[in-house]
């Protein structure tokens, strides 16, 4: 019998017939195994047991480095197991995890590339520039598919990506702001190169969309980050410590400020910002309410490096579950992304409504 431990452990099935066939290839081929019929086989995450119904002669193992493989001739075995009837019969246990061929999850990596210094910026939906910019980010893309559906395959990076056209769509028909797209294809882009686009475009909102996924259950429901304090407190750390802090603040150059007052600048700049970033939260939670499912904590707070912007209101929006058939059905139909972004242009016009009014 040979087994091979390279596949992965959706051969499992593969292992179970390649025992039999190997087994009875053994009693026809006449070994000392001849007169011995398999009985049954159960494969386990670390051991294959296959029973016979009569005594075997011996077994012998040989493990094979290139390729990985190990091979078992069956020659006989001790009867060691009594089943319900009080019967014994003979068994041979084969310990995958002995031999270094436990089944292993499946994985596959890849090193993020660093961010390019001279990426291009995005084309500038709408002419007119005394109108605030709204930056779209369709979350993953290009090598990093997202969460991905079990029951149909769909990524979220698509979703995400057709979400975000979508959104552009509806604000651009109200005339009331620009709007720019991190990407507008299937291109992968470092996390800190998706808030940076929105912090060189000088944009006056940035909105990261997304889709959540949970391993096992059906929870559904759109939900909102924006930054949490205490991420605030350490980011300011880290930014009032580079030396270049020239206009680490829009319109403020800090470069020849002491680390001590650049630290506490940046802090008081990015707590407003982090105000601004839960109005706007609230707002869309507001005018969603009517149109999309949402979680019943929608507003919650985290530490994510893509809101990280010390000076402009971000958030992240978790559209609904992607694993959840019922909320990927709707994310991802026409209808559904029609809502979504009906949601975020009710909410964007009156967050600048409201910052109109304050000036």
């Amino acid at each position: 019998m040979v087994f091979d431990w390279t596949a992965p452990v959706p051969a499992r099935q593969y292992i179970r017939v390649s025992l039999i066939l190997a087994l009875l290839a053994c009693w026809f081929a006449g070994t000392p195994a001849l007169a011995t019929m398999v009985d049954g086989v159960d494969v386990t995450r670390d051991r294959v047991v296959v029973r016979f119904d009569q005594r075997l002669a011996d077994a012998t193992a040989l493990v094979v480095v290139e390729p990985n493989r190990f091979a078992r001739e069956v020659m006989g075995a001790n009867p060691s197991a009594i089943g319900a009837s009080g019967a014994r019969r003979p068994e041979l246990t084969l310990d995958l995890s002995t031999l270094g061929a436990a089944p292993r999850r499946y994985e596959v990596s890849r090193k993020v590339p660093k961010a390019i210094r001279t990426l291009a910026l995005p084309r500038v939906y709408g002419d007119d520039d005394s109108r605030p910019l709204v930056v779209i980010d369709a979350g993953h893309g290009g090598m990093d598919p997202g969460a991905i559906s079990q029951a149909d395959g769909l990524r979220e990076k698509d979703v995400t990506l057709r979400i975000a056209r979508a959104i552009r769509d509806e604000l651009l028909k109200s005339g009331r702001v620009r709007v720019a797209l991190t990407r507008e294809d299937d291109r992968f882009l470092v996390l800190q190169e998706r808030y940076g686009i929105a912090r060189r475009l000088k944009a006056s909102l940035f909105i990261s969309i997304h889709c959540d996924s949970v391993g096992s259950g059906l929870a559904s429901g759109a939900s909102v980050y924006t930054l949490s304090e205490v991420a605030s407190d350490k980011e300011s750390a880290k930014l009032a410590a580079r030396e270049n802090k020239a206009d680490i603040i829009a319109g403020l150059d800090l470069g020849g400020a002491p680390a001590d007052i650049s630290s506490i600048l940046i802090d008081l700049t990015q707590r407003e910002t982090m105000n601004a970033s839960a109005n706007f939260a609230r707002l869309l939670g507001r005018e969603a309410q009517p149109l999309i499912p949402l979680k019943p904590n929608f507003h919650r707070m985290a530490s994510l490096i893509v809101l990280k912007a010390p000076d402009m209101p971000s958030i992240l929006f978790e559209t609904g579950y992607i694993s959840n058939p019922s909320d990927a059905a709707f994310i991802d139909s026409a209808e559904g992304r029609k809502r979504i972004a009906e949601s975020v242009r009710r909410a964007v016009e009156v967050h600048f409504a409201r910052r109109l009014a304050a000036n």
